[in-house]
């Protein structure tokens, strides 16, 4: 049986989401490790995924960019590039993964609101739950998981990064999403990242030319930064327009919510952790949240039920 455009949607948006948690350990350990500084790994991603969406595109249909419409390109690779991949690395690297994971939770809560202003989407009570439901497992799984080092490596520079971050990535995914519907993928990438990559190279080659993983032998360093690259920037980044056409922005940021459920998943199967009551409970509440903001109504609902 053939999926549906929104299960089609909801499938891509896990993966995105799959990427994005198991992205989490890997930076921070290249970054702990010295390989690379946190705006050295910034300018990889950029650097890398630029070159990689123009030389896609070469092989794919080419679209025509409206010129109204680059400004609204631009505006992205800002808020969806720069600033969430930059903020983020940033503050992974001044505080703990357990707080950045936690902080991580309020996206959803921040692309309700900026999808109210910005598209109309009616902020339901059902919607409000889900997101609040999301929110409240995320953060149980999180503390249960880590017990008495919540605030180990923490600062308030890096948790206000990550906070940043968030509410780039949520604006970010609100206003782009009427692109997902005129053009391709790749098409919005190469833009975007080309954009980024303009503005961030003249101020940040040397964190990327002079970093230790280039001076050194040794062969995980370079898988590590290697699934950063092609997993967690060009596939991830690749896949969100597909979501953001079929799907509503607040129920993109809901699958922020599952990365500390799919990262405890991960170590579970590694035998690096062990299933337990709370961890059951806690996938429970965020699945039951995405349930809850999927089911909810969208604007096109209510104009609806308006003119019936």
């Amino acid at each position: 049986m053939a999926l549906s455009q929104k299960q089609l949607g909801h499938i891509t948006m896990f993966s995105v989401v799959c990427f994005f948690a198991v992205n989490i350990p890997v930076s921070k350990h290249m970054l702990q490790s010295g390989y690379i500084s946190a705006y050295g790994l910034t300018l990889a991603r950029i650097t890398f995924a630029a070159i990689a969406f123009w030389t896609a595109s070469l092989f794919t249909t080419k679209d025509k960019v409206e010129r109204k419409d680059h400004l609204l390109l631009f505006a992205g690779a800002l808020l969806g590039i720069i600033f969430n991949q930059g903020l983020f690395i940033f503050g992974l690297s001044n505080t703990s993964p357990v707080d950045a994971s936690i902080i991580t939770t309020s996206t959803p809560l921040f692309a309700m609101v900026i999808a109210a202003l910005v598209l109309k989407e009616p902020i339901t009570t059902q919607k409000v739950s889900g997101v609040f439901l999301g929110a409240v497992g995320a953060i149980f799984l999180v503390y249960t998981s880590h017990h008495g080092d919540i605030t180990a490596d923490s600062s308030m520079k890096g948790n206000l990064s990550v906070m940043g971050s968030s509410l780039s990535y949520a604006t970010y995914i609100v206003i782009t999403r009427p692109l997902s519907s005129k053009y391709s993928a790749i098409t919005i990438m190469k833009w975007m990242f080309l954009y980024s990559a303009v503005l961030v190279v003249p101020f940040f080659y040397r964190d990327l030319i002079e970093a230790p993983l280039f001076q050194q032998s040794e062969t995980t360093p370079f898988v590590l930064i290697g699934y950063t690259l092609l997993f967690a920037t060009f596939i991830a980044y690749m896949l969100i327009p597909i979501a953001q056409k079929r799907i509503r922005p607040t129920t993109i940021s809901m699958y922020n919510n599952m990365q500390p459920l799919i990262a405890s998943f991960i170590a579970i199967i590694l035998g690096q952790d062990s299933f337990s009551v709370e961890k059951a409970i806690s996938g429970v509440l965020i699945l039951g949240g995405v349930y809850l903001v999927t089911q909810s109504k969208s604007r096109e609902d209510v104009l609806a039920e308006e003119t019936r």
